[in-house]
């Protein structure tokens, strides 16, 4: 289940990829697939060791050519990124910044790695359907590492260009989560068992497995509408 839309960021064989905060790897897996060199970092050793066993297991697979593409993950800080400047082509850093108190420095540290006339997405959760989910729940977000805010458009490309980076647009995604998340606000984020969440989870599981023409058509309409993630699609100035 991809967030980023690799086209608008204009992903090519051989380019170099960060992808900051990578959980366990759904994007990095993505970009290796298309043939860029991919960094996968992120703070969790758990998630680092996972992406490396999965890469791993996509080489013994065949669905990556060991040689062709090179592919890494570093365990790491946001706020500390232990690469050179302009090290990557492309930076994705997808449902990450809402977690970092000190936001505007992880942004100055996507900006500093990212080369000159390079490309970036970034995505956060969508304002409208956040503030429904803190509304209706304090386990959601007040948890060890959870979400630190809610970022209102304007304030978050304002303070991307801060940083020198140039804003090129924004879409909307998964329109069909944001009920499951407003669901699971009310029953408590938790509880696996209650028999309308288990439902809903199964009908998401099969959309993503299977993506059936129902599915895809729905989330196509609800995305703009209700999409819980918002992803800005940004370039550095190449002067």
């Amino acid at each position: 289940m991809l967030t980023a839309d690799y086209d608008r960021l204009g992903l090519v064989t051989g380019d170099r990829l960060l992808d900051l905060g990578c959980g366990f790897g759904r994007h990095a897996f993505e970009a290796a697939r298309r043939g860029a060199d991919v960094v996968a970092l992120d703070a969790g050793r758990d998630e680092v060791d996972g992406v490396v066993a999965t890469f791993v297991a996509m080489v013994e697979a065949g669905e990556l050519v060991a040689g062709d593409v090179r592919a890494a993950a570093v365990q790491g800080d946001a706020l500390h990124l232990p690469f050179p400047d302009e090290s990557f082509d492309r930076v994705i850093c997808s449902e990450v910044l809402e977690h970092i108190p000190d936001d505007r420095a992880a942004m100055a540290e996507l900006a500093r790695v990212l080369r000159r006339g390079g490309t970036m997405a970034i995505t956060v959760p969508r304002f409208f359907p956040e503030l429904v989910n803190w509304a209706l729940s304090d386990e959601y977000h007040m948890v060890p590492g959870g979400h630190v805010r809610i970022y209102r458009r304007s304030v978050i490309e304002a303070r991307l260009r801060d940083v020198g980076l140039r804003v090129r647009g924004h879409g909307y995604a998964h329109g069909l989560h944001s009920p499951y998340w407003w669901l699971k606000c009310l029953v408590g984020t938790t509880n696996e068992e209650n028999r309308y969440v288990k439902a809903y989870h199964k009908l998401l599981v099969w959309d993503i497995v299977k993506r059936p023409a129902i599915t895809r058509l729905a989330e196509r309409v609800l995305a703009p509408v209700m999409g819980k993630s918002v992803v800005f699609y940004l370039d550095k100035p190449a002067s």
